[in-house]
């Protein structure tokens, strides 16, 4: 489902929980609803609701850490992208054949992140053409000492590409653990019960749980919008790298 999807199940829930409780408020006894139950019934609540606060927070906390680390990852990324062309431009004319393989590998990157055709998108897998692009530096022949020295850096800085193209790509799957949303789904239903049963039946106090269980639905679409940053609401930007490649080669 996406993310839209589940802000919208969680709304009717919600929602549909405090409906439920000023149903309940309706049919049940009046022995049910006495200020002892009330006092019973509020405190149950308070433990739900702390641990409802406490899942949240640690949803958020795991969202935005996710995202803050492939958005440092994409900058980290086209930066290295050109700093190992400028190497390779130092190293001479020689390097033209691996300097275009990089520019060909970092615009695939580009497409396969962000392209908007799903055909040509493939966040599961890396681009292709690293291997290639290392055997072309490893197949230069220095003729002196500076030569040799960048060839060394070049090849240090492949692999340090590799390393995070490749831990970028293996981040990109969900970080949110889909049983914790579901508990919390199943908290803030049952806490928004005990809201309505106790909740006079009039059509102001029915407007405020209605947008309460908004604002529910609407942190939960922010949740799960960082936890795809490469699409959607919150996308990380790509002018790092688009920009990168307008640069290589120069």
């Amino acid at each position: 489902m996406s993310p839209i999807s589940i802000a919208w199940t969680v709304l009717a829930c919600v929602f549909g929980g405090a409906l439920s409780g000023v149903g309940l408020r309706l049919i049940l006894p009046e022995s049910h609803l006495t200020s002892d139950s009330k006092d019973v019934i509020k405190l149950a609540m308070g433990l739900t609701a702390t641990m409802a606060a406490l899942v949240l927070a640690l949803l958020i906390s795991a969202a935005k850490s996710s995202y803050d680390a492939q958005r440092n990852e994409v900058t980290q990324l086209a930066a290295n992208v050109i700093l190992l062309d400028r190497v390779l431009a130092h190293y001479g004319p020689e390097t033209k054949a691996a300097r275009d393989l990089l520019s060909r590998a970092a615009a695939s990157i580009v497409v396969r992140i962000w392209s908007e055709d799903p055909s040509q998108a493939a966040q599961g897998s890396p681009a292709p053409g690293g291997e290639a692009f290392y055997d072309k530096i490893q197949e230069l022949s220095p003729q002196n000492e500076v030569q040799r020295l960048l060839q060394t850096q070049a090849l240090k800085m492949s692999i340090d590409l590799g390393q995070t193209r490749l831990l970028l790509f293996e981040q990109s799957g969900r970080s949110i653990p889909m049983p914790f949303l579901v508990l919390l789904i199943f908290w803030v239903t049952i806490i928004y019960v005990s809201f309505g049963l106790f909740a006079p039946p009039n059509a102001t106090v029915i407007v405020t749980l209605f947008l309460c269980a908004l604002s529910v639905s609407g942190a939960i679409l922010l949740i799960l919008e960082l936890d795809r940053p490469f699409g959607g609401l919150i996308e990380i930007s790509s002018a790092p790298l688009r920009n990168a490649v307008a640069q290589l080669g120069k």
